[in-house]
């Protein structure tokens, strides 16, 4: 299963379940799976896109 299609089923199970994924989170998420970056910028940059105060 790709990485494309794997999201967008957690996505759609999600959102059966009355909660929505961004496209910028899932963007987000890729750059994680692919190690562009890590954990904590990974948490640190999804916060901040949900206008979390770090």
């Amino acid at each position: 299963m790709s990485i494309d299609k794997a999201i967008n089923n957690a996505s759609a199970s999600l959102e059966m379940e009355g909660l929505y994924v961004s496209d910028e989170l899932k963007a987000l998420f890729i750059r994680k799976l692919n190690n562009e970056i890590t954990m904590e910028e990974y948490i640190k940059l999804a916060m901040e896109l949900k206008g979390v105060k770090i």
